[in-house]
């Protein structure tokens, strides 16, 4: 793996682990094996190197995200594949994560992927619930875009009562209480 990649993946796990600030240069070039000069070869500084970790993220949950939602099935079925899919639930989510902390919301840099991200997801959602009330699936009354903002909180916040708890049982019972709102099986 080439040391851009090396760093980049480094930094996306311990933005996971530790937010922003705990993501120091030092402990990024530790994990990516990489020295100091070959960080500043490829990045400016910690920032640029955090908002290419960001967009990575981003882009690797639109990817995981849309293989169930442009998969088979009706939409109910389609939007309850991405709600059940395997995640690690305590750790919760990797651009989600990053939407709590303080650091990363007051860079307008930093924010930026974040913002877009959950943009996308929340129009994806709302493209599969509009062809789910083409169908018949859904009823007319169905606000599409105000649902897809429903399954995005219910997953970030799942994850949240979730890592509260300990357990994930507070974030399977809001996807299976959604799951069964949506009259998905």
């Amino acid at each position: 793996m080439e040391t851009v990649e090396r760093l980049i993946r480094s930094t996306q796990e311990l933005l996971w682990e530790r937010g922003y600030v705990g993501t120091s240069p030092k402990a990024i070039q530790r994990a990516a094996e990489a020295g100091q000069g070959s960080m500043y070869h490829h990045f400016a500084g910690k920032a640029e190197l955090a908002k290419a970790a960001i967009e990575r993220s981003g882009a690797e949950l639109r990817a995981a995200a849309d293989v169930q939602l442009a998969g088979a099935g009706t939409a109910a079925e389609r939007i309850s594949g991405y709600l059940g899919r395997e995640r690690d639930v305590l750790r919760g989510c990797q651009v989600g994560r990053l939407a709590a902390d303080p650091d990363v919301v007051a860079d307008p840099e930093l924010r930026a992927p974040v913002a877009e991200t959950f943009e996308w997801l929340r129009t994806r959602l709302a493209e599969v619930v509009a062809e789910g009330k083409r169908t018949g699936e859904f009823p007319e009354s169905l606000d599409p875009e105000r649902t897809a903002a429903t399954i995005a909180a219910v997953l970030q916040g799942g994850y949240v009562l979730a890592r509260a708890a300990g357990s994930t049982e507070p974030f399977e019972l809001a996807v299976q209480g959604l799951v069964d709102l949506l009259g998905a099986k």
